[in-house]
């Protein structure tokens, strides 16, 4: 099983395909490299693709106990591991803050990237200008996870799925399982994000993409984001929660594609 010896940890990561276009994804919180399964076959006819389990998750252990602020320096190494100079980033949730941070520090190595549910990096930004009424309901949703002894994927997947796709919602929670067990406060250490100047002089092209049942991430933080960000293009996909590209995996990669201009 391939792992890289970076930052005190061994990272495991897959690639497949091959080519000069490159895909790297960045799983969520309640994922690891298997969340990918419906994009990896996709892709990898069109590129390389990598995929990784971020430190704490999956294979990859903090075994130096550096948490998610360590998630930036962990990708930056991991494609020079790879002899990966330049790159498109997809990115879901919490692999915003993987994506985006390098994204920042590495505008040149990055080709596009993808947000997908995922506002991570620019977050405080985001919820300076977001309004009252989607506040209240952000921390309501964040009290009722908190309190609720309830599965990942009752969160993390949107009602229409989880009614239609039982099957589905059942995979969704057994690959987040496979994950080790967290400190709480693990994902704080990485929850820096950029100032208004940055965003407004990113060059990179990014699409902002959000279920519109998202609960946890909610549409207009998108629509905020997507202003913040002149080289951005926003997707709202109908039906869907906090996991696009799995609740709608064909509209996730065709969406996708076309943004990327590699669809067809």
């Amino acid at each position: 099983m391939p792992s890289a010896p970076i930052n005190g940890i061994n990272l495991y990561y897959e690639t497949q395909g091959s080519g000069d276009e490159v895909f790297v994804f960045a799983h969520g919180a309640g994922g690891n490299h298997l969340s990918w399964w419906n994009q990896v076959p996709a892709f990898a006819e069109r590129g390389r693709v990598v995929t990784f389990d971020h430190r704490a998750f999956g294979q990859s252990l903090d075994t130096d106990g550096r948490g998610a602020g360590a998630f930036v320096d962990d990708l930056e190494a991991l494609l020079d591991h790879l002899g990966i100079e330049r790159a498109t980033l997809i990115a879901q949730s919490m692999g915003g803050l993987s994506a985006m941070g390098f994204t920042l520090r590495h505008e040149r190595r990055v080709k596009a990237l993808v947000m997908a549910d995922t506002v991570l990096g620019i977050r405080d930004i985001v919820m300076a200008d977001l309004d009252d009424a989607t506040k209240v309901a952000m921390e309501t949703v964040r009290q009722q996870r908190m309190a609720a002894n309830v599965p990942t994927s009752s969160w993390a997947l949107g009602p229409v799925f989880r009614a239609q796709n039982p099957a589905g919602a059942f995979l969704y929670q057994e690959i987040a399982d496979l994950n080790p067990p967290r400190d709480p406060s693990f994902l704080a250490s990485g929850m820096s994000t950029a100032t208004r100047m940055e965003l407004a002089d990113l060059a990179v092209p990014i699409l902002w993409l959000v279920g519109e049942d998202d609960a946890i991430m909610p549409p207009p933080m998108f629509r905020i984001a997507h202003s913040l960000t002149p080289s951005s293009k926003l997707a709202i996909v109908p039906g869907c929660g906090h996991s696009v590209y799995f609740e709608a995996p064909s509209a996730f990669n065709a969406i996708v594609m076309d943004f990327l201009g590699i669809a067809g």
